[in-house]
């Protein structure tokens, strides 16, 4: 494979590229920084000096989630940036203790926490670790500029076709060049058509697509200590329930309520129409919540929701120089709650692999090391959105050991619903701090198939003591 030969990623970088500068972008300069001598992020916004939405973040209205490996990851790369968050206002929410959550057709019992989620807004989050990035004198932003094409070959990638933004197709591109350049730029990337352009082989997607579409308003609500002592509210889809809804706070005293269906079943984005939605979901909790609640903010919609996976990992004629990250690489359903936990785990992997003076770090075997970084959560956000109806896609088609996995984990997520130990080992998976194999044990597995079927709350757990927690 091409991509095997020349010059590596990590030694000898004298400028390293990075298109986008949004989470996995500014992760993946601050860890280029440890290599090249300078680091160039070009991204199409302007950055706000304050918590402030940007264009360029299309789901940044919507409620974002780190996930506990999400938090880990953040912390090797900038220490002490959560305790910042958390100093900003950021809530931070044990799980399952803090959430009224309703999965798999019953309640979950709020037991004891066994990890912990952040829910800062994503302007918060970006700002915090934007600050930190750009402090190095070794990474640059360019801002208001548009990347528009890759300059090289099929055996090289050697810098980026940029343009000031605004300024028209006519208006010729600049070359910026590069010894590496880093695609941060998100779901909507191009580099596979700019590396055809190059005469080179653009990846294999993978995609599954339900056809899910969410809306998100803001609210406050001043009493809502008067009706629990959870913190908010999660109603997870199935197969036979589809309809999702989640309530959860953000700083400054908000909440952010996200309403979800299939396609052909949109939540809307009219204010009065949005709340009415909220009667598809299985119990009347969550809109009883809303009923009392103050919006504060329009409904916002969201509808690029299809996991994608592009294979650059493969065997095939692509140019050296050339990664990709985040969500140029791979992209879930946001519905899970994963993509900002996996841009940092991303750059953890950039990291590793760089580091790794075992072997020298290929532009294949680095960009290896990164798609290996999301494949957990690819498993579990592909393999739930496989059984949905509806869902369609390269991926989509289940495989000979779909079956008998969707049987047992089926028997989990029922065990989880009340069982501690089941819960203790669920819940890391889920949160990326450990492997999906873990719900194979021994021990697991003895409580998934052989214990009786358990008994189930057949009403949402409000107060603590009422959960049996």
């Amino acid at each position: 494979m091409t991509g095997e030969s020349g010059s590596d990623p990590g030694s000898g970088t004298r400028h390293a590229v990075v298109i986008g500068g949004s989470l996995a972008g500014l992760l993946a300069a601050r860890v280029l920084a440890e290599h090249a001598e300078r680091v160039t992020v070009v991204e199409r916004d302007r950055y706000p000096e304050e918590v402030e939405q940007r264009a360029g973040v299309p789901q940044g209205r919507h409620l974002h989630v780190l996930l506990e490996g999400g938090r880990q990851a953040l912390e090797l790369l900038l220490p002490g940036v959560a305790d910042e968050l958390l100093a900003e206002g950021a809530p931070q929410l044990g799980m399952p203790e803090a959430v009224v959550q309703w999965q798999a057709g019953s309640w979950q019992r709020r037991m004891d926490a066994v990890v912990h989620i952040l829910t800062p807004s994503r302007p918060l989050l970006e700002r915090a670790v934007r600050r930190r990035v750009l402090a190095d004198p070794r990474v640059t932003a360019v801002q208001a500029t548009e990347a528009v094409g890759l300059a090289g070959d099929a055996r090289r990638v050697r810098g980026v076709l940029v343009r000031e933004r605004g300024a028209g197709r006519a208006a010729e591109p600049r070359l910026i060049p590069a010894d590496l350049v880093v695609d941060a730029s998100g779901r909507g990337s191009r580099a596979p058509l700019w590396l055809a352009e190059l005469g080179a082989q653009p990846p294999r997607e993978d995609v599954i697509d339900t056809g899910l579409a969410y809306a998100t308003r803001v609210y406050r609500h001043d009493r809502h200590a008067d009706d629990t002592d959870a913190a908010g509210y999660f109603v997870v889809p199935d197969p036979g329930r589809p309809y999702s809804g989640v309530a959860l706070p953000t700083e400054d005293g908000r909440f952010l309520v996200t309403l979800s269906g299939l396609r052909g079943q949109e939540p809307p984005a009219e204010e009065e129409a949005f709340e009415e939605f909220a009667a598809r979901l299985p119990h009347p909790v969550l809109r009883d919540w809303m009923a009392k609640a103050e919006p504060v903010s329009p409904v916002y919609g969201f509808r690029d929701t299809a996991n994608v996976r592009r294979r650059y990992d493969l065997p095939g004629r692509r140019p050296a120089g050339f990664l990709a990250t985040g969500d140029a690489l791979c992209t879930f359903n946001p519905i899970y709650g994963q993509g900002m936990a996996v841009a940092a785990l991303g750059a953890v992997a950039l990291r590793e692999a760089l580091a790794d003076r075992r072997r020298p770090p290929t532009t294949a075997r680095v960009q290896r090391a990164l798609l290996r970084a999301s494949r957990q959560a690819w498993d579990i956000s592909a393999g739930a959105d496989k059984k949905m109806p509806g869902a369609v896609g390269s991926a989509a088609r289940p495989g000979p050991l779909d079956r008998p996995l969707g049987w047992y984990m089926a028997r989990v997520q029922r065990r989880v619903a009340v069982d501690p130990e089941v819960s203790a080992v669920f819940r890391p998976v889920l949160s990326l701090t450990r492997p999906l194999s873990a719900l194979l044990a021994p021990r697991v597995a003895r409580a998934v198939l052989l214990r009786p079927e358990p008994a189930v709350l057949d009403s949402p757990p409000l107060w603590r003591d009422a959960a049996g927690g």
